[in-house]
């Protein structure tokens, strides 16, 4: 049974120019202990998700339809307060930038302790140790705890916030962008923190990147997110035999270790605006393979494997585009 359940979520922002489509028909589902990737370029919607999923959207953003369910409950409409107790406690987030997650007038220690306390009551002594416990857990000295945010560095930060999205042991995590600003080896070391908190102890997690190589190294399934929509979602077989024209430019654009004489691609052109979306697949417009029919007709999502489904009119080609996809020149020439 999915601890988490989203469906058909629309959110939309308030911009100058009109409303932008920033998240426009999402459904993904999240089981205990499960780790759900959700790839894609920046600008696509994937933070967006995140934060309508922890009731935390701007000012200028909105649920315009959809439900999202944590453990049978709806969170779309719930009162701010009771938002407020899932946060956290059942929910937690480990945030883009730890600079910006942590308060810099407060210690380290007195912010794992705000978020205690706001939830729990727990005699002084166990919150110390818990979070004692929490720095070591993470690879940070216990020592440290009361020191300020700008003692530490960038790595050293974004464990602090590993921490305090463990303090209360939430059952799920979002992990948006964890790893953006640090240099490859404090990624990985992240990374590893991140692959400890769902083998180890078991915790259902969204993870949100750009890197097709984090996703197929730590996720149980896979969301390809371009344009504020689903292109492609499954298990491992998203990397190992991909359908969509969009997830084929993505893996190709990752460097392959095993396939170090491969050449890389680069998918031409940007996505697109989501205030005046195009019609049809919001990907036609750089798809090296779409037809005229790819400009005005949305396509539907088909299952092609068992909870494998792809949004492509043309999922009975795959093969061939996945033999094209592989040389850089199909992706200068434009549609096939």
């Amino acid at each position: 049974m999915a601890i988490l359940e989203v469906e058909n979520l629309e959110v939309r922002y308030r911009t100058a120019a009109g409303e932008a489509r920033a998240v426009d028909g999402v459904s993904i589902a999240i089981e205990a202990g499960m780790c759900l990737g959700l790839v894609g370029e920046s600008g696509c919607g994937k933070s967006t998700v995140a934060k309508a999923i922890l009731g935390i959207l701007p000012p200028a953003g909105h649920i315009a339809g959809g439900a999202i369910r944590y453990s049978g409950r709806d969170l779309v409409g719930m009162a701010p307060a009771e938002l407020r107790r899932i946060r956290w406690q059942h929910i937690a987030l480990v945030p883009q930038s730890a600079m910006n997650g942590l308060d810099p007038v407060y210690t380290v220690e007195s912010q794992l302790t705000e978020a205690i306390t706001a939830h729990r009551r727990m005699p002084a002594a166990q919150r110390r140790r818990r979070i004692a416990e929490l720095f070591a857990l993470v690879g940070l000295e216990p020592s440290r705890v009361r020191d300020y945010p700008h003692q530490f560095s960038g790595g050293m930060r974004q464990r602090a916030m590993i921490a305090m999205a463990m303090v209360l042991d939430p059952p799920l995590i979002v992990a948006d962008e964890p790893t953006t600003g640090l240099d490859v080896l404090v990624q990985d070391q992240i990374l590893q923190q991140i692959r400890q908190l769902h083998e180890q102890f078991g915790k259902a997690m969204l993870l949100i990147t750009h890197d097709m190589a984090v996703v197929s190294e730590n996720c149980d399934r896979i969301a390809v997110m371009y344009a504020g929509r689903i292109m492609e979602y499954g298990g491992e077989a998203v990397f190992r035999t991909p359908y969509h024209p969009y997830t084929l430019g993505l893996c190709s654009a990752f460097p392959d270790l095993a396939d170090r004489g491969r050449a890389l691609i680069s998918i031409p052109g940007t996505p697109p605006s989501l205030i005046a979306p195009p019609d049809g697949c919001r990907f036609h417009a750089r798809c090296p393979f779409a037809t005229s029919r790819c400009a005005t007709t949305v396509p539907p999502l088909i299952e092609v494997a068992p909870g494998h489904v792809v949004a492509c009119h043309y999922v009975d080609q795959a093969p061939r585009f996945r033999e094209r996809a592989a040389d850089p020149g199909t992706w200068r020439e434009g549609s096939a």
